[in-house]
């Protein structure tokens, strides 16, 4: 059988469970999309690499497959620099295919080149230029790599005359299954069944490499079934239901939940570490608990090297068949936590981030959320908003609230929503964002209407860089860069093709929101809040 390198690429892609590419095309990648198309991998119009990216990371979060970004070479190379590096940092297993000029090129043509490879290499886990004869082995070990251990972005540079070549191919060789990995029976493994099943007060911290492995089911029915409480990074909300009596829901960036949260951690007499990886996490969480006083048991999918904390024993490798090994014969004496201490703690973070309010950032939360069902997804942008709805926003299922929790990268609510939709037309999903942050990517609301996406955007309009506007104050700085002048949200939505609504109240939030996960076109509400409404809130 003959095919052309670009149809190779393209078929191995479709068939790790592809079915979207999102960029903007040139004439160096015209064979590689066309190629996608025809084998099933529809090809997405965007408007900025960068927002094409977090599409195809909002792809990756309902189907489980690997994200497809496409780019020409030289400027859409460098236009997708940010959102590569998102995520390298919050884990994304995303396919980057970038044109390139021939070798023979290289030698004696500048216009618009230089070295993809390098310029990739501090936020890619692989950099791969197809080569003639290896086109498939070579796409088998970056897609292999995007996925394993802790997935991760790859790139892939194809050469424009390779692209359309034809090459000789033999019957597919498939790259092997990897099997899951348990702990080999041990002394620690012991002990740390010996620990959890005379622990007074255990709990469990867990992390996005749960979502990674696509394990959640199985954490969550291992810790109900003993008791265990647990805390969650952002991106592992929802693992447990962040309103189950043992769910603290979520924490990493708000003090006032820290306050709660941590002396928990440092009281606990053993503590399990699930998926934790701490590249959420800000400094407040740096070694907060003592291996030395506290008995610490880590089950992560590569070693530990990052230094943010340490633990009494680590186990490296699956999460689900690790947890299967420990539960074999564990039966828990204690109901955990005899105090109360825990449900303390639960009932003050309730307590911190009330939804009650007559009209702000939290009645805004307050009113999508009740419009949403457990299964819609929603989008947050980064900003001061971010941090009050990560602790507010209930999530009953995980990945239900997508973020950039590991760069906190702005402008990525929006493309974040939309990609989402993209792989799954059939749930209501909302995008909340800042002012400031869809500022930055008003082009995609286009993109948006052009795919006829019933997507609702909320964006919380204050007219200024809250987060940063409060850290300067907090610091006793002036004001300085974080007011801009007010745009007419609604109008622009209007005439960029979608319903335009203001709301300055709860009514008016809740009348926007009926019928808006519907139909063909979207919503956009601006949410208007007072200067300064954050103040105190996290």
């Amino acid at each position: 059988m003959s095919l052309t390198s670009a149809d190779i690429l393209a078929r191995r892609l479709y068939d790790a469970g592809c079915r979207h590419a999102f960029g903007i095309p040139g004439g160096e990648v015209l064979s590689v999309m066309h190629a996608l198309d025809q084998a099933g991998v529809e090809i997405v119009l965007t408007k900025h690499e960068n927002g094409a990216g977090f599409m195809a990371e909002g792809c990756y979060h309902r189907t489980g497959a690997p994200g497809v970004l496409f780019a020409t070479l030289g400027p859409g190379m460098a236009n997708a620099f940010n959102v590569i590096a998102n995520a390298y940092q919050d884990r994304v297993p995303l396919v980057f295919l970038t044109g390139r000029v021939d070798d023979i090129d290289i030698a004696s043509y500048t216009h618009q080149v230089f070295d993809h490879v390098k310029a990739l290499e501090p936020v890619v886990k692989g950099s791969f230029t197809l080569v003639d004869g290896a086109v498939d082995r070579i796409v088998d070990r970056a897609l292999s790599l995007a996925m394993s251990g802790r997935p991760g972005p790859v790139h892939i540079d194809v050469p424009i005359s390779l692209a359309a070549k034809v090459q000789k191919i033999a019957e597919k060789l498939w790259q092997p299954a990897y099997l899951p990995s348990v702990p080999a029976v041990s002394s620690a493994l012991t002990e740390i069944r010996d620990r959890l099943a005379t622990a007074k007060r255990p709990l469990a911290v867990l992390g996005l490499e749960i979502l990674s492995e696509g394990c959640a089911a199985e954490v969550r029915a291992f810790l109900l079934k003993h008791g265990i409480p647990s805390v969650a990074t952002y991106k592992a909300k929802g693992v447990v239901p962040d309103d189950h009596p043992l769910s603290l829901g979520g924490a990493g960036l708000s003090p006032k939940a820290d306050k709660e949260v941590l002396p928990l951690l440092s009281q606990s007499d053993c503590l399990l570490l699930i998926g934790y990886d701490p590249i959420e996490m800000r400094h407040g969480w740096q070694d907060v608990w003592q291996p030395g006083e506290q008995f610490v048991a880590e089950f992560i999918l590569e070693p530990n090297l990052h230094g943010m904390h340490r633990a009494s024993h680590t186990f490296v490798g699956s999460l689900a068949p690790a947890l299967a090994v420990l539960d074999q014969g564990l039966s828990r004496s204690e109901a955990g936590w005899p105090e109360g201490e825990f449900a303390r703690a639960k009932d003050a973070l309730v307590k911190a981030f009330p939804t009650t309010e007559e009209w702000g950032p939290a009645a805004i939360v307050d009113e999508v959320r009740k419009a949403l069902p457990d299964h819609g997804i929603a989008s947050v942008d980064s900003g001061a908003h971010r941090i009050l709805q990560s602790q507010q926003w209930v999530c009953r299922e995980p990945h239900t609230l997508i973020q950039s929790s590991g760069l906190c990268t702005m402008g990525c609510a929006l493309p974040l929503a939309m990609g989402a939709k993209v792989a799954s037309p059939d749930l209501p999903v909302v995008a909340f964002t800042g002012d400031a942050g869809l500022e930055m990517i008003l082009g995609e609301l286009s993109t948006l209407r052009d795919l006829k996406l019933p997507v609702v955007v909320v964006v919380f309009v204050d007219a200024s860089l809250a987060l940063i506007e409060l850290k300067q104050r907090g610091s006793g700085r002036d004001n300085l860069a974080v007011d801009f002048g007010g745009t007419d949200f609604a109008a622009l939505a209007r005439a960029m093709g979608g319903v335009g609504i203001d709301a300055r109240n709860r009514a008016e939030m809740a009348a926007a929101l009926e019928g808006a996960f519907t139909g063909d076109r979207f919503t956009l509400i601006a949410a208007h809040i007072d200067r300064e409404a954050y103040d105190g809130r996290f």
